[in-house]
């Protein structure tokens, strides 16, 4: 069988077709096999039946079977070698649905579909397969309870196992055919009021989270980039005030880009402070989070701002070339990776527009070492670069803050 791949984000959308080359080459392999076995059973056959047909007679019946047995466990041997071949050609291993612990929704939401009209003429596809993260394999014990619940019916309340499949890279997530849990949006404020106005504790789903409140989450260090983001008091003076050296202020960052800044792309983490601050200045922002310990997507998206649920293992759903800005921190060092790094600087700079800016904020340098592997990594893309601070903080450590611009690459 030979196949095509049609890769959405980090796996999926797959196709199958059969091709008048590759089945001719696996018959022929399998002829090949079967016809040089015969070949050698009939010589030694007919050898033992010259020498002495009945002496000989049911030790030949017993070799016979045994040369059988062996032509069919060749057989089966080289149509694994085929199988596996192909699963390493595509790049993903098959989730088994064989396995007694696969739940029957799971099954037929995986099943291959043909196409009703038969072959596809500009594709050249006939069946299609539904999109599931090739990570799934191997949480395909939690995927199955992903998938258990009743049709028609109310999902259970289990997006913490949803997100939990998401960052073991098994995304995108199947699709389910049950009703989400809804909460009621209650005492949420018009736009652009929205932008620092409180939510409600009403308005999201606790379920999973350690805090059962946002006065809980105030004093809270998160992360990094998430010292007490969900206090708006605190968080106004982002982004317009310099605290320190290696803070840019959003106007003098979009001076930079010659007023042709009009969307951009957030994967900073926080609360969404800095889509509401280039909200103000008309710059539409997608902000790329996770509910990692908080609600970040009901928070940002009660601030009537646009919140990207997506892992950054994941290739960013966007065309090339699209955004004029794209504001990073140190949530962009994935897990202290360096190769994940260059996985996630490549696809930042394949969404970001020739002439585009890509904004650096206060990223923290473990140590020198790592100051300069970013420092060499950046240079590989040839941005010209506007402002480049690197300052130490109260807490003595070093930070890197700079200003890029894309280049036109011919």
């Amino acid at each position: 069988m030979g196949s095509v791949s049609l890769k959405i984000g980090d796996g999926t959308a797959r196709f199958r077709r059969t091709t008048i080359c590759s089945s001719a080459v696996n018959l022929l392999m399998l002829f090949s096999v079967v016809t040089t076995n015969l070949f050698a059973l009939y010589a030694f056959s007919s050898h033992s039946q010259a020498n002495s047909p009945l002496l000989h007679h049911s030790n030949n019946v017993s070799l016979v079977s045994q040369h059988l047995s062996l032509i069919l466990r060749e057989i089966d041997s080289s149509q694994r070698k085929l199988a596996q071949m192909e699963k390493q050609m595509l790049g993903y291993e098959s989730i088994d649905l064989s396995r007694p612990n696969i739940v029957p929704e799971l099954k037929l939401f995986l099943q291959r579909h043909q196409l009703p009209l038969g072959k596809d003429s500009r594709t050249g596809i006939t069946e299609m397969v539904s999109s599931v993260g090739h990570s799934c394999e191997k949480s395909a014990d939690l995927l199955s309870q992903y998938m258990s619940y009743k049709m028609f019916d109310k999902c259970p309340d289990d997006w913490s196992l949803g997100q939990k499949l998401i960052l073991r890279a098994c995304e995108p997530l199947p699709r389910r055919r049950c009703l989400a849990k809804t909460v009621y949006k209650q005492d949420l404020s018009r736009y652009p009021d929205s932008l620092w106005r409180s939510v409600s504790n009403k308005s999201v789903n606790w379920s999973g989270l350690g805090c059962k409140s946002f006065d809980c989450l105030k004093g809270k260090k998160l992360s990094r980039d998430c010292a007490g983001c969900f206090d708006l008091g605190n968080e106004k003076d982002r982004f317009v005030k310099v605290k320190g050296k290696n803070d840019f202020l959003i106007d003098d960052v979009l001076g930079l880009g010659s007023g042709k800044i009009r969307i951009g792309f957030d994967i900073s983490g926080g609360s969404g402070t800095f889509a509401a601050r280039m909200a103000e200045k008309n710059v539409t922002i997608i902000t790329n989070t996770l509910n990692n310990g908080a609600p970040f997507s009901e928070f940002i998206a009660a601030r009537g701002l646009f919140p990207l649920f997506l892992s950054l293992d994941h290739r960013f759903p966007f065309l090339d070339n699209v955004f004029d800005l794209i504001h990073a921190s140190s949530g962009l060092d994935v897990e202290g990776k360096p190769e994940k790094l260059e996985f996630l600087m490549f696809d930042l700079d394949r969404v970001l527009k020739p002439g585009g800016l890509f904004w650096l904020d206060n990223f923290y340098c473990a140590n020198d070492e790592k100051k300069k592997d970013l420092t060499r990594l950046i240079e590989r893309f040839g941005y010209k670069k506007l402002k480049w601070v690197i300052g130490e903080k109260a807490d003595a450590q070093v930070y890197l803050s700079v200003a890029l611009q894309k280049p036109v690459r011919v």
